[in-house]
């Protein structure tokens, strides 16, 4: 496979993501080097008249300390990979490593370009470094990024320690997988949503495009335009004239997670450009500055998770009017059998239990406050933690749209619809798949595979139509 090359510019979080998980070959652009080795010069040169943070300087309240031993930043490392004991997943790693050297590319860190080329060696050799997390508040991936530069061996001297930890490179490998997961699934939300609505035989009046023409919300109006689409043409009648929130505000609800996944997809391309280094050498001289602060990321971050939690809250309340008989005319809880039976009741405190991981991981990780160093560093904005909490909550929302994805086919198949009276609706098809893939039984039993299937069943259809917002704009 031909190497695909990093020059700084030009990548994306989509495109990031695919690379590491194909492995593809990646190289250094030869701009790139030259760009590295200019500054690496200047930066050099520098140093000879006026400090420079980290290179000449100790770090964090050690600013003010100088120094010319060749071993500091073999002890700056050393004392830097101080981390906890969790290993970092090899995606992540891998992912960001390439990311690193995209960053390095843009040639503002006054390292040389053989530190680059000895990180791509590690990521076409596929000899990954075990990095850790522990240690990462969104102020610089110090802690795993002075295990990579211990891993890089002679090529790392004395003066490019402090640049080579400069980056919160780790911790955007693990947003852009989590933006991937996030916009995949959000598109997904649409295909359960519209099956809900066959259950219930919802009113399609609140995707007139009237209706959101005269509220032009941007992610609004993109919901209400597939929702349009899935259910155009739907042979049934309306069985109400105002349906329950869960249907009436899909599009109000599922709209600003549109919306910030976009924005979190824009701050990523951003940053896995960036050369977000400190000091950075630009024009011949080196800038202080405080552009390894994730705080861009981590609100981002934090926004999206608490519009994923009102898409969450709402799912749960389809699931309730699904198995109630006053909104589907069918059974209480679609239950078929022997009287007194329970068909999909377990089903509901699933999507509670689901509900309350989404809640808690919902929770804005910008709010924590830091004061370390002896007072030098007094901010961060635990970008490392918002995307831990943004993968754990996308899980959690995945099984309480598998609970209502299971609860709405059920419900179709108790009413008796099925594709060919739904056409020429283009909900019919995907309706086709899930009949299929999950148990037509509809006696009382564990469905706890359903669950299972109907995970699955979601993972295959974003992959089959995934739009990426931010990255199609």
């Amino acid at each position: 496979m031909e190497p695909i090359e990093l020059s700084g510019a030009g990548l994306t979080p989509l495109t990031a993501v695919g690379l590491g998980q194909r492995r593809t070959p990646v190289r250094l652009g030869e701009v790139a080097r030259k760009r590295m080795a200019d500054s690496a010069a200047a930066v050099t040169e520098i140093a000879r008249h006026q400090p420079v943070y980290g290179r000449t300087t100790g770090v964090g309240a050690n600013r003010d300390v100088l120094t010319s031993d060749p071993e500091h930043g073999t002890r700056l490392l050393l004392s830097h990979s101080t981390t906890g004991t969790t290993p970092y997943p090899r995606d992540v790693v891998r992912l960001g490593l390439l990311i690193r050297v995209n960053q390095l590319a843009s040639g503002g860190s006054g390292l040389v370009p053989e530190v680059a080329e000895a990180i791509v060696r590690l990521l076409n050799e596929d000899k990954l470094p075990d990095l850790h997390r522990g240690g990462a508040i969104g102020t610089g991936d110090l802690g795993p990024l002075a295990e990579l530069g211990l891993a890089l061996g002679d090529v790392i001297d004395g003066t490019s320690a402090l640049p080579l930890l400069s980056s919160n490179a780790i911790t955007l490998a693990e947003c852009c997988l989590a933006y991937v997961e996030a916009a995949t699934l959000i598109n997904v939300v649409p295909l359960v949503g519209a099956l809900s609505h066959v259950a219930m035989r919802g009113n399609a009046e609140v995707y007139d495009v009237r209706v959101h023409e005269a509220r032009p919300q941007p992610g609004q109006v993109r919901v209400a335009n597939r929702m349009r689409a899935l259910l155009a043409g739907l042979p049934l009648a309306p069985a109400r004239i105002q349906d329950p929130f869960g249907l009436r505000a899909f599009a109000q609800v599922l709209g600003p997670a549109v919306d910030h996944v976009d924005t979190l997809g824009n701050a990523l391309r951003v940053d896995i450009n960036a050369s977000a280094e400190n000091p950075l050498v630009a024009g011949g001289t080196v800038l202080h500055n405080g552009n390894w602060h994730a705080m861009p990321i981590a609100l981002a971050l934090d926004s999206l998770r608490l519009s994923l939690h009102s898409v969450a809250t709402l799912s749960t309340s389809r699931v309730a009017n699904l198995v109630d008989p006053d909104f589907t005319g069918l059974s209480r809880f679609l239950a078929s059998g022997a009287d007194a039976s329970s068909g999909v009741m377990m089903i509901e405190y699933v999507a509670h239990d689901a509900l309350a991981a989404v809640r808690s991981t919902a929770q804005p990780a910008t709010l924590g406050t830091a004061t370390l160093s002896r007072g030098a560093e007094h901010h961060a904005s635990f970008a490392p933690q918002a995307a831990v909490l943004t993968t754990q909550l996308l899980d959690a929302l995945r099984e309480v749209l598998a609970c209502e994805l299971v609860t709405a086919v059920r419900a179709i198949r108790l009413a008796g619809f099925t594709p060919v009276d739904l056409a020429p609706a283009s909900i019919a098809p995907w309706l086709a798949d899930a009949l299929v893939a999950l148990p037509p039984v509809l006696a009382d039993r564990s469905l706890r595979d359903d669950l299972e299937i109907a995970r699955g069943l979601m993972t295959q259809w974003g992959d089959r139509q995934v739009e990426h917002p931010a990255e199609s704009a």
